[in-house]
C-alpha cells in the first residue's frame, strides 16, 4: 500500500495542475476583447479611417479587392509598399480596414475628379457569379459586368451601412432590378 501512495500523490498533483491550467485558459478566452488595438492603443475605427486616407483611389480599390478575395498577406504587402509604414503597422491597418470598411474619400477637392468606372460598367469575357445567403435564403447574381474587385466594393458598401449605394452599384453591374439588388444586399449586411 505504501508503494502506491507516492505514485497516487504524483498523479493527484499532475491532475490538479492540469485543472488549474485549463481554468486559467478558460478565463483568458472569456475575457472581453479590448476596443483599442493592443499595439497602437488606438480605436480600430479611427485607425481604419487614418489608414484609408493614406491610400490613393487605385490603391484603395486594389486593397479592398485583395481583402474581399481573402488575400490578407497580399493586402498587407500592398499597404506596406503604398505607405512605407512598418510591417506591424501595415498589418494593424489592414486588419482595421477589413474589420471596419472605409469608402474612399479624396483628401482635398483640388485633386480633381476621382476616376470612377462605376458609371460606365465594363463587360468582361466571363460571367461572374455572386452568391449571398442568410439562413434558408440564398440569392445569386450572375453577370459579365462583375468581377472580384467590383463585388468586393459592393460588399464593402453594404457592410459599412451604405446599402442603397451598394444596391445601385449592383444594378449598374448586372441585369437585375433595384428591388432584387436590395434583397441581395440585405443578405450581405452582416
Amino acid at each position: 500500500m505504501e508503494s502506491l501512495l507516492i505514485p497516487l500523490l504524483i498523479l493527484a498533483l499532475v491532475g490538479a495542475g492540469v485543472l488549474l491550467g485549463a481554468r486559467a485558459l478558460g478565463r483568458r478566452n472569456k475575457q472581453p476583447r479590448r476596443e483599442s488595438s493592443p499595439q497602437t492603443g488606438r480605436d480600430p475605427v479611427e485607425l481604419a479611417r487614418t489608414a484609408s486616407a493614406k491610400l490613393s483611389h487605385e490603391q484603395h480599390r486594389r486593397l479592398y479587392a485583395l481583402i474581399a478575395q481573402g488575400q490578407a498577406m497580399a493586402a498587407i504587402k500592398l499597404y506596406f509598399e503604398a505607405t512605407g509604414e512598418g510591417l506591424r503597422a501595415s498589418r494593424d491597418a489592414v486588419g482595421a480596414l477589413a474589420a471596419h470598411p472605409q469608402p474612399f474619400r479624396p483628401e482635398a477637392p483640388h485633386q480633381g475628379p476621382v476616376d470612377d468606372d462605376d458609371d460606365a460598367p465594363q463587360r468582361f469575357s466571363y460571367r461572374y457569379r455572386a452568391i449571398a445567403s442568410k439562413g434558408d435564403v440564398t440569392r445569386e447574381v450572375s453577370s459579365n459586368m462583375l468581377n472580384d474587385e467590383i463585388y468586393g466594393r459592393i460588399r464593402t458598401l453594404a457592410r459599412s451601412g451604405e446599402t442603397e449605394a451598394a444596391a445601385e452599384a449592383l444594378t449598374r453591374h448586372s441585369d437585375i432590378s433595384i428591388k432584387q439588388a436590395r434583397e441581395f444586399i440585405a443578405l450581405l449586411e452582416d
